[in-house]
């Protein structure tokens, strides 16, 4: 699916409207719909592979991700097959994509890959009940109360170096790192994802504050050029 409005059944970020006034198309992803990529104001293409090379704001917020915590979670989680990160505040991607950030001890967020077919959500998905898990182990739905921004590109650390203060220049915060920290005055915990040679940071946060976010970011990336872009500029880095 490739439209500009979307149909009301399907899940939209509460960004949609914002997605809408950049001139987005739309792509779905099972129940979900994505903003794949924008138009300039004539309606033609932009090169948003090159933008999210410099700076990019890309919207993943209805992509599938959940948590767990509790005392049990680390060694049920690695029992089902996740391979999960030694300490807390670093995370790690699996073989199909997904992201694993471990929190603390015994707190992990899943989030999936691009194409939203994360084998490793698909596995647990069901689990929301908390019947269905074991003992010492208790599900986090993030997916309704995280929204999932990436700023992306070369300028990146220095973008949020204006709204943040944590140290994330590249050498100082490695691929795989988390900070839970506030940026732009809202608590969120921010993980640095590259994909490929392209500088990423995932920021996940209160969903009920991601379009002040939103436009806090876009209002720091001017400076340096930086734009919205749609999945589609993540997945061609």
């Amino acid at each position: 699916m490739s439209s500009t409005v979307v149909t009301a059944s399907l899940r939209r970020s509460q960004l949609y409207r914002r997605h809408l006034e950049l001139g987005a198309q739309f792509e779905q992803i099972a129940d979900s719909t994505l903003a794949s990529k924008y138009a300039n104001s004539n309606g033609d293409s932009i090169n948003e592979l090159a933008q999210a090379k410099k700076l990019a704001l890309v919207d993943l917020s209805t992509l599938p991700r959940i948590g767990f915590k509790g005392v049990g979670t680390p060694d049920w989680a690695t029992a089902l097959g996740m391979q999960l990160p030694a300490q807390p505040n670093q995370a790690t991607v699996q073989h199909d994509g997904t992201l694993i950030a471990r929190l603390s001890q015994s707190e992990l967020l899943l989030a999936s890959n691009l194409s939203g077919l994360s084998e490793q959500i698909a596995n647990v998905a069901h689990l929301l009940d908390q019947a269905a898990l074991p003992e010492r182990v208790y599900s986090l739905p993030r997916r309704d109360s995280h929204s999932w921004l990436v700023l992306c590109g070369s300028a990146a650390a220095e973008t949020l170096s204006k709204v943040c203060g944590v140290d994330l220049r590249p050498h100082k915060f490695a691929n795989g790192s988390i900070a839970q920290t506030s940026i732009a005055k809202i608590n969120g915990v921010l993980v640095r994802n590259d994909y490929a040679d392209t500088l990423a940071y995932s920021i996940f946060s209160d969903s009920s504050s991601v379009e002040f976010l939103w436009d806090s970011l876009l209002d720091a990336m001017a400076e340096f050029e930086g734009a919205a872009v749609g999945v589609q500029a993540l997945r061609d880095c």
